[in-house]
């Protein structure tokens, strides 16, 4: 396994951040690899894929640098910067610092990604610009129109998880935010499932990203244990989808007659709920705070509505026969993403 050093100091500093190069980058990863993790992904996926696909086949060498940067094993890292984690520098200031990237840190970054040398049509000294152009056209094409939407439900993520975080404490957020990520005490984090050396990160600032894509990765800017540790506070961040997925802005209120049976704001939790989902998800989509939400809930389970149900490590909440009735008959059935 691969694990961080975070000390005591380090975990009291520890903080969510909103990163629009960040959310950027998840985007750019889900267009190349053009698989959608829920309906309104996919959505989005077909709205932007293929003037995506068109831009590429027009510039083969953009097109070389995606697929040798964005790897299953690993990403380039002059392409997943650490975010800067202060709301005055917005997707301009961090995009600069990809064209500020010096061609042979590029070069060097391609060739760790790739696990080798890099094909002769990489050998150039202007991969920082077309990456950071890249990225540019993805921000104005593919995110910047919906990211007002999308920082809502990322704020909503970090609410709802400061909210765990005050309940139950780092070891029960953490294993939400990536399949292989758990405490295991002291002052280690296991980040991965796969082997590697211990990054030594004591000290520094660690930080959580919430994305809205289906993508998750780590990145930082100390060095590995056993080499020279870098004169600045060493940065490292966790970035990690969001519980609230992307949908349809097209997705229905609930009826007058349903919305004065039980309250507008439980008559959308019922809508909602056509599929299971964590109370994360639901103070994302339905933009209430953690609190109302799950006041909301038990309202509805009381009243055989909804009903709890759990999967694995997490608590799904779905609506009963009767809620579904409920719904139907009011022609209110919401979409199931």
């Amino acid at each position: 396994m691969s694990w961080w050093r975070v000390d005591a100091d380090m975990w009291a500093g520890s903080r969510f951040v909103i990163s629009p190069l960040a959310e950027t980058l998840a985007a750019l990863k889900t267009l190349q690899l053009g698989r959608a993790a829920h309906m309104g992904e996919a959505e989005w996926l077909a709205a932007c894929r293929p003037g995506y696909l068109t831009l590429l086949a027009g510039d083969p060498v953009t097109a070389a640098l995606v697929r040798a940067a964005l790897r299953p094993r690993w990403n380039a890292t002059f392409l997943t910067p650490t975010p800067l984690g202060d709301a005055e520098h917005g997707f301009t200031d961090e995009l600069a610092r990809i064209r500020r990237t010096p061609s042979t840190a590029a070069r060097a970054d391609l060739e760790e990604s790739l696990n080798g040398p890099l094909p002769v049509s990489l050998r150039r000294d202007d991969l920082p610009r077309r990456a950071a152009d890249l990225l540019e056209w993805v921000w104005t094409t593919a995110v910047e129109p919906s990211w007002p939407q999308r920082l809502r439900i990322m704020e909503a993520d970090i609410l709802a998880r400061a909210a765990r975080l005050g309940q139950h404490g780092w070891a029960a957020v953490l294993e939400e935010m990536r399949p292989a990520m758990r405490w295991l005490g002291e002052d280690r984090l296991r980040t991965t499932a796969g082997d590697g050396p211990p990054l030594e990160t004591s000290g520094g600032q660690l930080m959580f990203v919430p994305v809205t894509p289906s993508q998750s990765w780590l990145c930082w800017d100390v060095p590995l244990a056993g080499t020279p540790r870098p004169p600045a506070s060493p940065r490292c961040a966790v970035i990690y989808p969001c519980s609230g997925v992307l949908v349809d802005r097209g997705l229905r209120a609930a009826p007058d007659a349903l919305a004065a049976l039980l309250g507008p704001a439980r008559a959308h939790l019922l809508m909602l709920l056509a599929t299971p989902k964590s109370t994360t998800q639901l103070v994302s989509l339905a933009g209430l705070p953690l609190g109302s939400v799950g006041r909301h809930l038990r309202i509805l389970r009381e009243s055989r509505l909804a009903q709890r149900r759990r999967a694995g490590r997490s608590v799904l909440y779905v609506r009963t026969a009767t809620g579904n009735a409920l719904v139907e008959a009011q022609g209110a059935e919401a979409p199931a993403f």
